[in-house]
């Protein structure tokens, strides 16, 4: 059992309700606006999330290297703030929460909260969470020009909506936790 799964069932021990992706959240693809229309890259004011961005600046984000121009939006607009961003092609095995309304290239699956879940839900938690779902799509790719995951079964991974106070609760453990290993890196370093 990893770290998160054994404190949450530390602070409910009578267990808590997991739903599939595909019944919790809004799934889609991000992608890249084509290149040979140049209007799509100048004087954008559209945060575009890439792999880069979560490399450079860690995995919560309020701002993208990159912009592109509103015409470059598809009829679906953009995707909601509070959303998760998980690799699922190429480079498998990241993902980060996006605290802006952004869009993203084509290597993430976008995911965001159905509205009858945004008020059992912290997007916080979701992203620590996302760390179990990072290694599971580690293990269940497909191979073909590129790795990727494997979508149907990707939709059937389960995430725990535990009470709100419980969620709020291990956020702020697992943010106590990740800001004391930044400080030892920054130790060791110096």
């Amino acid at each position: 059992m990893n770290y998160i799964d054994r404190l949450m069932a530390e602070l409910c021990p009578d267990g808590v309700d997991f739903y599939p992706i595909e019944e919790l959240f809004t799934t889609r693809n991000g992608y890249t606006p084509s290149k040979s229309n140049s209007s799509y890259w100048e004087n954008g004011t559209v945060p575009w999330f890439r792999m880069e961005d979560i490399r450079e600046n860690g995995g919560v984000l309020s701002e993208a290297m990159q912009s592109v121009h509103e015409s470059a939006l598809k009829k679906g607009g953009m995707f909601p703030a509070g959303s998760i961003i998980v690799a699922t092609s190429a480079t498998i095995g990241e993902h980060a929460l996006i605290n802006v309304d952004f869009l993203c290239n084509q290597r993430f699956t976008v995911l965001t909260p159905k509205e009858e879940f945004k008020s059992l839900l912290l997007p916080k938690f979701l992203y620590y969470y996302s760390f179990v779902l990072d290694r599971w799509c580690l293990s269940n790719t497909t191979q073909s020009s590129f790795a990727s995951v494997d979508m149907k079964r990707f939709k059937k991974f389960e995430f725990p909506v535990p009470p709100l106070e419980i969620q709020e609760a291990l956020v702020e453990i697992l943010d106590k936790f990740t800001n004391l290993e930044a400080e030892l890196e920054a130790e060791l370093e110096a």
